[in-house]
């Protein structure tokens, strides 16, 4: 039986089959968010609340019309804030739009052509947060001081970017993110980059406890085919990392052992 049947992705106090965090952004319609977060098999949906319909407005298309919050988990985002105030102020709205809701993911961004995050705004807008009784899953860059930084101060989750939001350059820095992740007691999730499934395979085989993602399936030729492959990606790669690879060595070593051979 597959150690998946009984390894959860943890997240403040709740527990996940999926290691699968699926944006809602950047599809052609509803109905294509609707069949790629199906085939993804992701338990756990993040939403750009800026720009996105939950409800605020009222003669726009719902997207919880087609991402019920009876099925998933909804994972509210600010998504396009640059300053403390506009992310605080996104979460709050986030709460009131869905009935008291307090987990939320936080980005606070420095730059609009990187869309790196502003690390000591994101430092101030969490612990706003975490005061005001928000679960905080924070985006943050790869490095391993800021990381522990955040998890101390109470975040619920990190999340460091593979790479630049959207790129698809894939894990740029394998040897931070596995520094993070041997020094953190909450779960680290890979934020942005990831590009195709071996991508998020990679972050698996890592240790990483799950990989969010928008842009790798929202803009494939094939969105819900993409949705798919990640599913088994996430699955695959986290097998190999509980079952533990073979060491690496500098020269060959027969597959098949020589002791009492005959000849």
């Amino acid at each position: 039986m597959s150690n998946l049947n009984t390894d959860k992705l943890s997240i403040a106090g709740s527990d996940y089959s999926s290691r699968l965090l699926v944006g809602t952004g950047k599809y052609k319609d509803l109905e294509e968010t609707k069949n790629a977060i199906e085939a993804s098999g992701t338990e756990i949906v993040t939403i750009a609340i800026r720009r996105t319909n939950i409800g605020q407005n009222k003669d726009e298309p719902n997207l919880l019309d087609v991402i019920s919050p009876d099925k998933y988990t909804l994972l509210p985002n600010t998504a396009g804030c640059y300053d403390v105030e506009s992310a605080v102020r996104t979460c709050k709205l986030a709460r009131e739009l869905l009935d008291g809701y307090d987990l939320v993911k936080l980005e606070v961004l420095g730059d609009e052509k990187t869309l790196f995050p502003d690390i000591p705004q994101t430092l101030e807008a969490a612990q706003q947060l975490i005061d005001d009784n928000f679960k905080v899953m924070v985006y943050t860059t790869d490095d391993p001081i800021m990381a522990k930084r955040f998890e101390e101060m109470g975040c619920v989750a990190v999340m460091p970017l593979a790479a630049p939001i959207g790129s698809g350059l894939g894990i740029r820095n394998p040897y931070n993110i596995r520094t993070i992740i041997e020094n953190a007691s909450v779960p680290i999730i890979v934020d942005a980059g990831v590009g195709t499934a071996s991508d998020a395979t990679i972050a698996m085989e890592l240790g990483c406890e799950g990989v969010l993602m928008n842009t790798a399936i929202a803009e494939a030729k094939k969105p819900v085919l993409m949705a798919s492959a990640m599913k088994k990606a996430i699955e695959a790669g986290r097998e190999a990392y509980l079952a533990g690879r073979m060491p690496r060595r500098a020269y060959a070593s027969a597959s098949s052992p020589l002791d009492g051979q005959f000849f």
